[in-house]
């Protein structure tokens, strides 16, 4: 899903990051407020294992790729705001380091995969929480929701310049392409991926923490030895 270097118009490249910039900043503010040493590393880890599950890209009919993400589980954990910026920071060592996305649509893939995904996922989650299946249903959606801005982010491209003949100048293919070919696999697909993760990874960590709960009487009301 992400988007390479090229593809994006100049236009789209600047408008995406003056929306995105504010985003990052107030995500950083709220990333600093709600971080301790109890959290850090389980954000961290949240944060390696999206890095590793984004990097096995499968190419898909429209000239880019999909993959799960991972930004709805960490939006249950820590919030949206926090989710957005973490999934940014990985897709930012992925454009820089790897060349695994562009570096000019660092914007485009944080909006889409970060904070898109993350408001998604943290909203349906919370709306079906009663349900024991919310998770999946809320990781499918919020891919399923990033895959839709990526699709409409390319297919107005051919809107945004042509060459002399007529050629466009940036992504060639309109949204009756990439509309079907994103949104269609991932919610096939990679959406499904994403919501099978999110159920089984939360409901781990959930049943570790009732576990843990359920310790900590004991051990506060246990006899100390003499």
């Amino acid at each position: 899903m992400h988007i390479g270097d090229g593809f994006l118009s100049p236009a789209t490249v600047a408008v995406s990051y003056m929306v995105a910039i504010p985003l990052w900043v107030y995500s950083f503010k709220r990333l600093k407020r709600e971080l301790n040493e109890e959290t850090l590393p389980m954000l961290g880890a949240l944060s390696g294992l999206s890095f590793v599950i984004m990097m096995f890209n499968i190419p898909i009919p429209g000239g880019t790729s999909g993959h799960a993400v991972g930004a709805t589980l960490i939006a249950l954990l820590f919030g949206p705001w926090v989710a957005g910026l973490a999934v940014t920071l990985v897709l930012a060592v992925q454009a820089l380091i790897f060349g695994d996305g562009g570096i000019s649509a660092i914007a485009i893939n944080s909006l889409a995969m970060g904070y898109v995904a993350s408001f998604v996922g943290y909203y349906t989650f919370h709306l079906l929480k009663r349900f024991k299946f919310a998770p999946f249903v809320a990781g499918w959606l919020s891919l399923v929701s990033a895959s839709l801005v990526v699709a409409v982010a390319l297919g107005i491209q051919p809107l945004m310049g042509t060459s002399p003949d007529g050629h466009p100048l940036y992504f060639p293919f309109g949204l009756e392409i990439t509309i079907p070919a994103m949104v269609g696999e991932h919610a096939l697909f990679f959406g499904v991926v994403e919501g099978i993760f999110t159920q089984l990874v939360y409901t781990f960590l959930l049943k570790r923490r009732q576990a843990k709960e359920e310790r900590l009487p004991i051990e506060n009301n246990s006899t100390p030895e003499v």
